[in-house]
């Protein structure tokens, strides 16, 4: 009787596995199928994450994280400083960096604490630049930052930091922009070599690099895309990230790779037990299919979609440089109050130096963010976009790498958010007059006309209000609660 209950139980095993086994993926490798994604309401409350640009290039330090790319065009000035410092290409290439990468000092808990107590709700590395080095412990390829370099796993090392403090983790990838990013063609170089072509990529033709995107003869073969979408497996099967998010550039890969990798993630998300998010730019995924991405730039107007947008702490450069031109954190929190205003949100990269240092002003910063982020973030996190986005004079000029477009901001720039039926309307400077006129709430406007109170987060005043033909008047505390943005909470 115990062997046939033992049988019967091992069949009824079996066929729930083949049942699982059989069920079909909740999303196909189509457009159609993978535009039934929806965003996930903790990326909709979720407003501000932290990335970094960090690898081989910051060995340099030199201008830009592109410096592995304009060393070996001839002509540029990146070039010229590099032959005057290390030799010539064939001798010293990119590669030739990487034993110089380290990262003796990268503390992985560290820069989580950091990120965390500046205000991200998300974080992670670039996980592979344009360059090619893969900075996780992977099977692919001999370069890569567990083998060379560091000897670590920068990828799951930050993972479990960031997990650790409570935040979802974020990886960014960039490899189709390795296709013609070194001049493979160039045999006076060591890009030319056949032996590394591992790290720079297969053979293109000169012109490659700018000709891709637009000549179907100089796209990349299915090799390429195979070998694309090979390491997005990887890094899925062994970090199962909260989010993937992609650089542009991404449409010189076939598509129909495209909508595997979304198809893999979407349904390994569900396997995971967990809901996640991909981001993509330009129109490098259909729309509604995942969540779309500027660069350096922000939206004009509200938005009845989530968005996201990325930008540096630096004016010019990704990774870390000699010669940094950070913002100011009046800057970046006006930055941020304006795309939340707008139902985006903001991915904020910061730029660690090749030994694994946050540098002090970017730490000093992140730090200003988070104490305005603990004193208003009732403002930001969790809140939803109101009827109109805001008011004030500054005009914002949409486009790709159009932030240095944008002037600063001032007190008359009043940017509205809600949370839980609480309407916040938030000055981005402080008036002059000690008075602040909100023109949306004029009499007669179709928004609000009876107000019980406005206080001031951060301060116990009751704050005097008035509402006016020109608006609703409010007097402002006698002290500042905060150095950056001030929030009325309007009831």
């Amino acid at each position: 009787m115990k062997k046939t209950i033992g049988t019967l139980m091992m069949l009824a095993v079996l066929a729930t596995s083949c049942t699982e086994a059989e069920k079909p993926q909740k999303y196909e490798a189509n457009w159609d199928s993978l535009k039934k994604y929806e965003v996930p309401e903790w990326w909709q409350n979720a407003k501000l994450g932290i990335y970094f640009h960090w690898g081989p290039y910051s060995v340099p330090a030199h201008k830009t994280e592109w410096y592995s790319h304009w060393m070996y065009e001839e002509g540029n000035k990146i070039r010229e400083y590099h032959e005057k410092k290390y030799g010539n290409l064939k001798d010293f290439g990119y590669k030739d960096f990487i034993p110089m990468f380290k990262a003796e000092k990268f503390n992985a808990d560290e820069w989580a604490e950091l990120f965390k107590e500046a205000g991200a709700q998300f974080a992670g590395p670039v996980a592979e630049h344009a360059d090619g080095f893969a900075m996780w412990d992977t099977d692919l390829t001999r370069w890569n930052s567990m083998d060379m370099g560091p000897k670590k796993d920068i990828v799951k090392l930050m993972r479990d930091a960031v997990r650790k403090q409570g935040m979802k983790y974020i990886i960014t990838y960039h490899r189709h922009w390795l296709y013609a990013w070194f001049p493979t063609w160039d045999k006076s170089t060591d890009a030319g070599d056949p032996q590394y072509a591992d790290l720079y990529g297969p053979y293109a033709k000169k012109g490659a690099f700018k000709m891709a995107e637009r000549t179907p003869e100089f796209l990349p073969d299915d090799k390429f895309n195979q070998e694309w979408l090979d390491r997005l497996n990887e890094l899925m099967d062994k970090y199962e990230p909260d989010i993937i998010w992609f650089d542009n550039k991404m449409n010189i890969i076939g598509e129909k790779y495209r909508m595997q990798f979304l198809a893999n993630f979407y349904n390994n998300a569900e396997k995971w037990g967990k809901e996640v998010v991909c981001t993509y730019k330009a129109k490098d995924m259909a729309e509604g299919s995942a969540v779309l991405d500027l660069e350096r730039s922000r939206m004009s107007e509200k938005k009845s979609f989530c968005w996201l947008t990325d930008d540096s702490i630096d004016w010019g450069a990704w990774c870390n440089v000699s010669d940094p031109n950070y913002k100011t954190t009046n800057r970046l929190i006006d930055f941020l109050v304006d795309v939340v205003s707008k139902n985006g949100a903001v991915l904020l990269n910061v730029t660690p130096t090749a030994e694994g240092e946050i540098p002090e002003p970017v730490k000093e910063r992140l730090l200003q963010m988070g104490q305005w982020l603990k004193l208003n973030g009732e403002a930001i996190y969790n809140s939803r976009p109101w009827e109109i986005y805001g008011e004030g004079p500054q005009k914002i000029v949409e486009g790709h790498l159009s932030e240095d477009k944008n002037g600063d901001a001032v007190a008359e720039d009043i940017r509205f958010t809600q949370r839980d039926g609480q309407l916040y309307a938030i000055s981005l400077g402080w008036p002059e007059s000690g008075k602040l006129t909100i023109k949306t709430f004029k009499k007669g406007n179709p928004y609000m006309n009876e107000f019980k109170s406005v206080s001031m987060l951060g301060s116990d005043e009751s704050l005097k209000f008035e509402q006016t033909e020109e608006g609703l008047v409010v007097t402002f505390p006698d002290e500042k609660p905060c150095d950056y943005a001030h929030v009325l909470k309007i009831n």
